[in-house]
């Protein structure tokens, strides 16, 4: 499998391009990784170093890779976080481009707006762009649930209202939808959940909540879940194992006290899933 992964970059830590690339590497993926930002660490930290790159310059290094004619093997384009407008246009002219070399190929979609804690902090002109013009191209889209909430116009909180918001989601053009932190009011105490939808039904997944931040870890969601989603073609066995690599991924990462994601340190749970949480079908 090719992934074409259109993302930030860090040279400290782990979020973007940075998080996601050595876990598809582990799991068998040839990633095929585009930098957005060359950042010296996240922006988490309130002091960084580094360029955002121009996306002019993103269009050339998609270009050079057109040109050794290796689109044709692509089989999904992988965006994340978008620090301004003009990298939306380099992702939806790079997914027409590859599709028309390979119309199989999938386009997964990071809508990174926001969470329910912080609210949005991205620039302004980015939450419309993605629902307006970069979801609509999407096949695979992967919002938390405050995103998916934005990107529908919606208030998503029990289940019914998740899978309502989820429907208007997929109506919009993605297929498949993955919704991380979901928080409904009726979930067990001391809980989180991952719902998956696609044509075949919608599953539910129900992990620890385990009580950290962690930047990066929807980058690595992302990522395994769109690889496994290709793989298999069934939303419940990529929600499965996404939930199952990233709840251990997390957890070493909270024991180990770092700040953080010690994502060299549990390779093993993205190559072997342990599958300690199995998903519930909703409908």
């Amino acid at each position: 499998m090719k992934i074409l992964s259109i993302q930030s970059a860090v040279a400290y830590g782990h979020v973007g391009n940075s998080a996601a690339v050595f876990p598809l590497q582990r799991i068998g993926v040839d990633v095929l990784p585009v930098y957005t930002v060359n950042f010296s660490n996240h922006t988490g930290y309130g002091a960084w170093r580094g360029p955002l790159i121009d996306p002019n310059d993103v269009r050339d290094v998609i270009t050079g890779i057109e040109e050794r004619g290796v689109f044709g093997q692509v089989d999904a384009v992988l965006s994340g976080y978008q620090g301004g407008e003009g990298i939306g246009d380099v992702i939806i002219d790079a997914v027409a481009r590859v599709k028309a070399a390979n119309p199989d190929a999938l386009y997964s979609c990071d809508p990174v707006m926001g969470n329910a804690k912080s609210g949005c902090f991205v620039a302004p002109a980015i939450p419309e762009l993605l629902r307006e013009r970069v979801v609509p191209v999407a096949d695979i889209i992967t919002p938390n649930q405050f995103e998916l909430g934005f990107l529908t116009r919606t208030e998503p909180h029990a289940l019914e209202s998740t899978l309502d918001s989820v429907d208007l989601a997929r109506a919009m053009g993605p297929s498949a939808v993955l919704v991380t932190s979901v928080e409904r009011p009726d979930r067990e105490e001391g809980t989180i959940e991952m719902l998956a939808v696609d044509d075949d039904g919608a599953w539910i997944v129900q992990t620890p909540f385990l009580p950290m931040k962690a930047n990066g870890s929807g980058d690595v969601t992302a990522a395994l879940f769109t690889a496994h989603y290709v793989e298999s073609g069934s939303a419940q066995v990529a929600l499965e194992r996404t939930a199952s690599s990233v709840f251990d991924l997390l957890q070493l990462t909270l024991d180990s006290g770092e700040r953080e994601l010690q994502l060299i340190e549990a390779q093993e749970s993205y190559a072997h899933p342990q599958i300690q949480f199995g998903a519930r079908r909703v409908r």
